[in-house]
């Protein structure tokens, strides 16, 4: 295992971080569940190019956001069947531990909504546009039922 991606794991596994990602003496962390963090760093136009990333979990949306980041490997403890063939198709680098059909809501009731979202897109932009408009749909829904 690369040694970015060892600390980036080591990070995780402590127990705080949602996601870290790990560059030689860089390394930037999300205690915020699900893919908003992936998003921020696109949206901030971040330079991820290069780093190691672990992760809590991986589903099929994440794997898209991560393509785009540029990083190279992704380690998560769970990864669903979506993410391994996107990670895959892309070159990306990525381990775990289990795999996973599909990503399932927080409730587990149902497709995670993320999931959801991108599983019949194998294009990573128009998964970017489509994760965006479900994140605001989502949020938008939250205000509501406030």
């Amino acid at each position: 295992m690369k040694a970015d991606l060892k600390k980036a794991v080591d990070l995780l596994s402590e127990g705080e971080y949602t996601c870290v990602l790990c560059k030689s003496d860089e390394v930037l962390t999300s205690i915020v569940r699900g893919v908003k963090p992936l998003i921020d760093w696109i949206n901030a136009k971040t330079d991820l190019k290069g780093f190691c990333a672990a992760d809590k979990v991986v589903g099929k949306a994440a794997a898209f956001l991560y393509v785009l980041l540029n990083v190279d490997s992704v380690y998560a403890p769970v990864m669903s069947k979506g993410a391994i063939d996107t990670l895959s198709k892309y070159g990306v680098e990525h381990s775990y531990d289990l795999s996973v059909e599909a990503i399932i809501n927080r409730d587990g009731t149902d497709l995670c909504p993320m999931e959801k979202t991108v599983q019949d897109i194998d294009n990573p932009k128009t998964a970017l546009e489509k994760i965006e408009q479900k994140l605001n749909s989502l949020a938008a829904s939250a205000i509501e039922n406030k």
